[in-house]
């Protein structure tokens, strides 16, 4: 396969408010999908009122981007007259998909919404060419596939399939231990369901056995020290190393998990994404040297696996720890950038002080360059030496080209 005849897959980020949304695009997404106050996954986002989806689909449609919206919950009978208002008006608004596991919201969908396009969840755990064949003929333009496929797998599907009918894939972020995230735990243990949006991420909890002889409160911690093991906690999906591989077997959208996930999340997974399938479409090859494949490490993960994507699972349980971990901190956002001055304006996000390093978050040039805070200034041009006070806007010089939306971090790992 040569540079010439690659297929570029579409890069489909998390949005969980407009923020995201820009940031999404500056670094690079081609779509974002987010939810609405009701009818996704995510209840306890910030998500998106009418009047804030309208201007979602209004300003990606400005940039030549797309906008998905995710109606997977898997409803009762009672829901279907909200659904309905609701489907309307996500036609009228002009989403470009709406994103749906359940085979009658998708069927009700195309009656009440019949120009509403059609993705089908990762939640219908999609695992054959047949499934993804008969989704297609009830109306599905693209199918988003189970997560325990391997590439092989991922290929023999895709080969099966009209090619008119995309294929979408997870590439990174949190995983569900359950099979296609369709779990019951939540439910079970809080009587929050996580199939109507209302996870409470019991998978992340300690746990401890019991032995029903033994007394009562001598629980038998699952552990080999003081930490606990989190029996159900998987580590986080990570396969920019594959972006070749998840090209070469017909993925056409790579799906970035993490809509309850933070700016910078979004701007350093995006970013590497981008990057990574540009210089794979340019050179037919990918380098394994260039440090963008490090940039995964600098942002809060629970450890990283490749899942079942080699044709087994690959360690994908992380028994040590629930919480994301990782030293590298989202300092400051970048607002503006004089190059005449080379004076930057930026917005605080995290403390910080004249005399530190700081390292460049960018989709330009100035990607990883470093420089050392000599000095700053806030909006009244008092010295500041100490960048304490959150969302201020301060001005500091930096050598390197900057564009809005860039991000200043901290350079400790």
């Amino acid at each position: 396969m040569t540079a010439t005849n690659i297929h570029v897959p579409e890069l489909l980020a998390p949005a969980g408010d407009f923020s995201k949304i820009r940031t999404a695009f500056h670094f690079g997404a081609d779509a974002a999908y987010l939810g609405g106050n009701s009818f996704g996954l995510r209840a306890f986002a910030k998500n998106f009122s009418p009047e804030e989806m309208i201007s979602a689909v209004d300003y990606a449609h400005s940039l030549g981007k797309k906008i998905f919206v995710t109606v997977n919950i898997y409803p009762y009978d009672d829901d279907f007259g909200a659904l309905r208002d609701y489907l309307v008006f996500l036609e009228a608004a002009g989403v470009d998909a709406c994103i749906m596991s359940d085979i009658g919201v998708i069927q009700f969908c195309r009656a009440v919404a019949p120009s509403l396009k059609i993705h089908v969840s990762t939640q219908a755990n999609i695992t054959n060419s047949h499934a993804a064949a008969a989704w297609a003929s009830l109306g599905a333009e693209r199918v988003i596939l189970a997560r325990e496929l391997s590439f092989d797998q991922i290929a023999a599907i895709r080969d099966s399939l009209d090619p008119a009918i995309a294929i979408e894939c997870f590439v990174h972020g949190a995983m569900c231990v359950s099979y296609s995230g369709r779990c019951l735990l939540s439910t079970f243990l809080t009587d929050r369901n996580s199939n109507r949006g209302e996870c409470v991420q019991a998978c992340r909890w300690q746990f401890a056995l019991t032995e029903k002889s033994r007394p009562e409160g001598s629980a038998l911690i699952a552990t080999e020290d003081e930490r606990g093991t989190y029996l159900l906690n998987s580590k986080d999906l990570n396969m920019l190393r594959y972006v070749d591989r998840l090209i070469q077997c017909g993925v056409d959208s790579f799906k970035i998990e993490g809509r309850m996930k933070t700016q910078y999340y979004v701007a350093n997974t995006v970013n590497a994404y981008r990057r990574v399938i540009d210089a794979y479409v340019r050179d037919g090859r990918l380098n394994y040297d260039d440090p963008i494949f490090n940039e995964p490490d600098k942002c809060s993960n629970r450890g990283y696996t490749t899942g079942f994507f080699l044709g087994k699972r690959d360690d994908t349980i992380n028994l040590l720890n629930s919480t994301d971990g990782c030293d590298v901190r989202f300092l400051a956002e970048v607002l503006d950038y004089d190059e005449s001055t080379h004076i930057a304006t930026i917005e605080q996000r995290n403390r910080f002080y004249t005399g530190d390093t700081l390292e460049i978050l960018s989709c330009g040039e100035s990607m990883n360059r470093r420089f050392e805070v000599t000095a700053m200034r806030d909006e009244s041009g008092a010295e500041v030496n100490d960048a304490r006070l959150v969302q201020q806007k301060l001005y500091l010089h930096c050598p390197y080209r900057l564009y809005a939306g860039d991000m200043l971090r901290s350079t400790t790992k």
